[in-house]
């Protein structure tokens, strides 16, 4: 095979070119990568196809153009491949869903001896990942290359050819179908991750909502800056989100930004997918490029086609010429500058970006073709800013490493954290459970005696404490509980209830010699409340004031109804409440020398707070008083 390359413009006539040569040739491959605009490809499309009856023809419109060494913009590379043993065939299929169109062109395309597809889409509407699955679909093992028209930056409105017709939507292609033609293809990446690790949240395609708890948007501008983010998409392509799928990591840059904040990428994302800001570092770029082209292309190749993201281009203008010339030193090169590219891999079609994506064909094993001497001592020469770009780089990247270690060691401790938790609240469920048993059974032959044998002072000691027990485990109960049982309301008669709670622990009151006086201004009331919260908040109050009640003293308790609440009082001559805040606050006691576990008042105001409780503490040197003000309804 042969190929030839020319470079024009609107100032160069295409009659210049010597086509007449090509006119007897069987088979004729012409790509033309127009920065033109739309009018001038179909030109030339239509004049080459008079010329060049016998020619397969497929266009499209670029963000930059490759002719051997020389990279343009606004300019029009014409490349016309002659192949000996190789037949052409071109389709397109140009609806509104990219699945169904990269099925439509598969079919239409592959045969059992294609050895390659080369693809062109629209790059502003296509869903590019799409278009390979449809093609995916039909046959995973045929090579591809390719990419995603441009329209110089603008991302408004990109065009794609087949013969001398022009589409702004769907896909064009050229079946190469041969028994002997070599196909090699390989990418260029070297773009680096930088910084933690983010998840996107809300994706649908390639059009994302959130990450990280933020919009899209909000999240360029609060890693990138304000001035990053009003300039996208066009600044996307610098800063690309870059995930791994498969040992392959794969870049998303932004192609257009939408009025709720979204971003679209130029390729699918997934909601879970863990992806990094890019970065890339144009020197660093060059030589691991030319590195990877030293090692894998020998002098076996007749024809290059280079199908490389814009963002190569426009990020490292200096350098992409750098980049490309060692291809054209070996062999015929060509191609444009993408808004994706088209990639095969392991019996899979890939959408990447800020890749050069490069394919080497050959139909012979020796070319009539003479590369130029020293192609493989090519390197650039690290300049100082690429030097302290380097350095920043690795900084940025260490402290990332050294973030995620100490992330993952905190991981590591809160979840040990949490199993020694769930441990502890497996083992008090356990307890609570079997010290239900004792307890009542000590409980009930206390009763069992005092019937037969009247009240005992020892035996009233022991029934006291036994009800202190009792206090404490079901307050621990509660706790255990509460985020997995529900506590359902129910009507309950207040008087009542509130003296059934003063006789349990009448029996601990008067081994303190401490009395109660019960006042109501009403006998009979109904509130609608959860009883086991109401008897927490009414027990741990009675107990603390037995507690902290000094000896032959009383404990005050009170029930005054309104028309929409019930105030409920536990007022006890006792001493001065240093911290009225804190007493509220697990693990706090006033005093060391009073038993207990400082959990007591800690749950009464959690059950407050979800019932909607006012509470109202006043304490001086002599008096003490609780009040709770519960709603009626």
């Amino acid at each position: 095979m042969k190929t030839y390359t020319y470079s024009i413009n609107a100032n160069t006539a295409i009659d210049t070119l010597p086509l007449a040569q090509f006119a007897a040739h069987p088979h004729i491959l012409v790509q033309i990568f127009c920065g033109e605009d739309a009018p001038l490809l179909q030109h030339y499309a239509t004049y080459i196809q008079k010329k060049l009856p016998n020619a397969t023809c497929i266009g499209t419109t670029t963000d930059g153009e490759i002719a051997g060494e020389q990279i343009s913009i606004c300019h029009t590379v014409i490349t016309i491949s002659l192949f000996e043993q190789t037949t052409l065939k071109s389709a397109s299929a140009n609806t509104a869903d990219a699945y169904h169109n990269g099925m439509k062109i598969a079919k239409a395309l592959v045969t059992e001896d294609t050895r390659l597809l080369i693809l062109f889409s629209d790059g502003t509407t296509t869903n590019g990942e799409m278009l390979l699955k449809g093609i995916n679909d039909v046959n995973s093992d045929v090579v591809i290359a390719g990419g995603m028209a441009g329209d110089n930056g603008r991302f408004v409105q990109t065009y794609i050819l087949e013969g001398d017709t022009l589409f702004t939507e769907g896909v064009v292609g050229v079946s190469l179908n041969s028994k002997v033609l070599s196909v090699q293809n390989n990418f260029n990446f070297n773009w680096s991750p930088i910084g933690i690790e983010h998840t996107i949240e809300k994706v649908k395609n390639n059009r994302v909502y959130r990450i990280d708890g933020l919009s899209a948007v909000a999240f360029y501008t609060k890693y990138l800056g304000e001035h990053v983010a009003k300039a996208l998409p066009a600044t996307g392509i610098e800063f690309p989100l870059i995930l791994e799928r498969d040992g392959i990591q794969y870049a998303r840059a932004v192609i257009a930004k939408h009025e709720d904040d979204s971003l679209s990428f130029a390729g699918n994302l997934m909601e879970g997918d863990r992806v990094r800001l890019g970065f890339g570092n144009a020197g660093l770029i060059i030589n691991e490029s030319l590195k990877t082209f030293s090692q894998r292309y020998s002098k076996g190749v007749e024809t290059f086609f280079i199908y490389s993201c814009m963002a190569r281009r426009r990020y490292m203008p200096d350098f992409i010429q750098t980049e490309i010339k060692p291809f054209a030193k070996l062999a015929p090169t060509s191609g444009f500058f993408t808004y994706g590219e088209f990639y095969h891999h392991q019996a899979s079609n890939l959408l990447l970006n800020q890749t050069l994506t490069v394919v080497a064909l050959s139909e012979s094993a020796s070319p009539d073709y003479t590369p130029s001497d020293g192609l493989l001592n090519e390197h650039l020469e690290e300049s100082d800013y690429a030097t302290t770009i380097k350095a920043l780089t690795h900084l940025i990247q260490q402290s990332t490493n050294d973030y995620e270690r100490q992330a993952q060691k905190l991981e590591e401790e809160k979840r040990f954290s949490q199993q020694l938790l769930q441990m502890q609240r497996r083992f008090l469920q356990h307890a609570i459970h079997e010290i239900n048993t004792p307890l009542s059974v000590i409980m009930n032959n206390i009763e069992l005696y005092e019937l037969e044998h009247g009240s005992q002072n020892y035996l009233s000691n022991i029934e006291a404490a036994m009800k202190n027990i009792y206090g404490i485990y079901d307050d621990l109960g509660y706790l255990i509980n509460k985020n997995h049982i529900d506590y359902p309301k129910k009507e309950i008669a207040l008087v009542d209830f509130v003296r059934s709670r003063i006789e349990f622990f009448d029996v601990v009151a008067r081994q303190a010699n401490i009395r109660f006086n019960f006042q109501t201004n009403c006998e009979e009331s109904y509130l609608y409340i959860n009883e086991s919260k109401l008897q927490r908040i009414i027990d741990n109050n009675i107990t603390n004031a037995i507690k902290y009640t000094k000896e032959h003293q009383e404990v005050t308790i009170s029930l005054h109804y309104a028309p929409q609440y019930c105030l409920l009082s536990i007022e006890s001559q006792s001493m001065l409440i240093r911290d009225e805040e804190k007493i509220f606050q697990a693990y706090y006691r006033e005093s060391s020398t009073k038993e207990g576990l400082g959990l007591g008042l800690d749950l009464v105001k959690q059950i407050c707070d979800e019932e909607g409780i006012e509470i109202e503490v006043s304490s001086t040197q002599t008096r003490t008083r609780f009040s709770y003000k519960i709603p009626r309804s």
